[in-house]
């Protein structure tokens, strides 16, 4: 295990917690994975019309799957995955940037309530920036940080390599830090809400 994958402490997840909300983030802390996915799946109502975005954590407790297979929800994905990005490339980032919920995970959040996502393609940005009418992340307390600046360090020396091989691994060609949203604080209520979970979780 490295620095980048050491848990949180108690004192911390909660100045962490705080300081998000103070920043207009709704912020949660759960001990379990099952916990995690009841939660966010709470704030979810049935036939919402919602946006799984690639996301080893919500791959990891299954959440994604229960989105997008359950019958309950109306899933993005399934529709794009229907289409045809040469006939329909416009349509489907309209989609793919505007729909009532989304959900995925963040890259660093930092103890002064500030989230960080790095991206290859940029393909979830707009919606957890504005698109999207609600925005639900998951993540494991090993992402909390410092400062922005640490933020960006985990990023590039923990972040990327391992998502650097998963890509290759999984498509054939490597990833990279191409683009970088920093959310300081949101200007909708209710808009974000994020569930720290007592666990490592994700990159």
């Amino acid at each position: 295990m490295t620095s980048w994958e050491k848990l949180a402490d108690k004192g911390i997840v909660e100045k962490t917690i705080a300081s998000l909300k103070q920043n207009g983030i709704d912020a949660y802390f759960v001990e379990t994975e099952k916990e995690a996915k009841v939660k966010a799946l709470e704030m979810i109502p049935e036939g919402a019309e919602i946006m799984t975005m690639t996301s080893m954590t919500t791959e990891a407790i299954s959440l994604a799957k229960d989105i997008n297979e359950a019958g309950k929800f109306n899933p993005i994905i399934k529709k794009l995955y229907s289409m045809d990005r040469n006939t329909q490339g416009a349509e489907m980032r309209r989609l793919g940037a505007a729909h009532d919920f989304t959900v995925g995970s963040v890259h660093a959040i930092t103890e002064d309530g500030h989230v960080i996502i790095a991206s290859a393609s940029g393909s979830q940005l707009p919606a957890y920036a504005y698109g999207a009418g609600k925005v639900i992340w998951i993540a494991g307390t090993q992402k909390i940080v410092k400062n922005t600046e640490e933020g960006i360090k985990r990023i590039y020396e923990h972040t990327f390599p391992l998502e650097d091989a998963r890509a290759r691994k999984t498509y054939g060609v490597g990833s990279g830090v191409n683009k970088i949203l920093i959310i300081n604080k949101e200007f909708i209520p209710g808009r974000i809400a994020l569930i720290l979970v007592n666990k490592v979780l994700g990159f």
